[in-house]
């Protein structure tokens, strides 16, 4: 008897373990578990040390505001958080408005189809994705829209992620992703029927050398949609608290600076394209986007403790604590700049490139 109930004790508790570790933690079923945790291309022995180089960016900002350091700065970003923001949220790394009635999974394929629909492309079309990660709103909108997808990422492991995925999902031959920095795209000029980018070009140093590459690789009489990361306008410079969560946001996301919203029609216009719609898409009376983040608590702590074991047994990297821990903090920084309304993850700009279109007069150099 005493032997069948160690028996029976030690299976719940090794089905407790693997519950704990590989049902529960991931965010979604063909996401990465929690014992495949790595940093991206970074050598295991080297995540900690990727992340003191990540931290010490922000120690020489002046670095950060230029395009020939940024690049890196991003990739090494990435390589760090790819595998915790599949395992822990899922593969489309931006945010949603909640939807009563809808899970966090739905509500996030409906702001990605939405992309799509604004630039009113037909099935079959070439459109351009700029900033795919592993590509969750690739695949969504391919699905939805029948169009060909281009994936851009600068990060290469993002690259093999997304090539998985699209294979698993049966939509490799609608989704294509390729290497490379998107201030410096290999397409050609007037290349694409659309193109969209979701929550991405926060990572470009000057926003409108990205857009300037987006306009040159679209197709005359194309549109271009793009949900930013601003500040809006109830941010105030002198308010300390204000300034405290923006660069809690900036240093947690690897972003050179967030943008003001007035700037962004600005940008766009300046290189060239014509407005057609613009809408801050967190704004009442969409439903909080944050909520997400909040309800995400007992998750996080759940998942730290298991980031905390499988580093200490030697499975995770040296250095994803740190990450993980890191991101947690930044989450509670994205939290309040939602709660406050000082900062919007989704300020949507809808543009067209001219039928008729040069490229603008260059700047003279003062």
């Amino acid at each position: 008897m005493e032997t069948l109930t160690l028996f029976i004790t030690g299976a719940l508790v090794a089905v407790g373990i693997y519950w704990f570790l590989c049902v529960l933690g991931p965010a979604e079923r063909k996401g990465k578990r929690a014992v495949d945790l790595s940093g991206g291309s970074i050598s295991a022995e080297k995540v900690q040390d990727n992340y003191k180089q990540y931290w010490s960016f922000f120690r020489r900002p002046k670095e950060i505001e230029t395009a020939e350091k940024v690049p890196d700065f991003v990739d090494t970003f990435y390589n760090l958080v790819t595998d915790i923001y599949e395992w822990g949220w899922g593969q489309s790394f931006h945010f949603s408005p909640s939807i009563h009635g809808k899970s966090h999974r739905d509500a996030t394929r409906l702001h990605e189809e939405m992309a799509v629909d604004l630039i009113q492309v037909k099935p079959g079309q070439k459109i351009l994705d700029v900033g795919c990660g592993v590509g969750g709103p690739m695949r969504a909108i391919a699905s939805h829209s029948r169009a060909n997808v281009v994936g851009i990422t600068i990060n290469e492991y993002q690259v093999n992620r997304a090539r998985l995925h699209n294979k698993k999902a049966g939509l490799d031959a609608l989704c294509e992703v390729v290497c490379g920095n998107f201030l410096q795209m290999p397409f050609d000029d007037n290349t694409f029927d659309g193109a969209y980018s979701i929550e991405a070009t926060c990572h470009a140093p000057k926003l409108e050398e990205v857009y300037a590459e987006i306009y040159r690789v679209l197709k005359p009489g194309s549109m271009y949609v793009s949900y930013e990361w601003v500040t809006t306008e109830k941010f105030k410079a002198e308010d300390d608290e204000h300034v405290e969560v923006i660069q809690g946001i900036e240093r947690g996301d690897a972003l050179p600076g967030l943008r003001a919203y007035v700037d962004i029609a600005e940008t766009a216009e300046k290189v060239g394209f014509e407005i057609v719609k613009e809408k801050d898409l967190a704004a009442p009376p969409a439903q909080p986007w944050w909520t997400r983040l909040k309800m995400g608590r007992l998750a996080y702590w759940r998942n730290h403790i298991v980031v905390q074991i499988l580093s200490a047994v030697g499975v995770a990297p040296k250095g994803t604590v740190d990450v993980h821990e890191m991101l947690f903090k930044t989450a509670d920084f994205l939290t309040r700049g939602g709660e406050t309304g000082i900062f919007s993850p989704m300020h949507m700009i809808l543009c067209r490139k001219p039928e008729s279109s040069s490229p603008p007069p260059p700047e003279e150099s003062s």
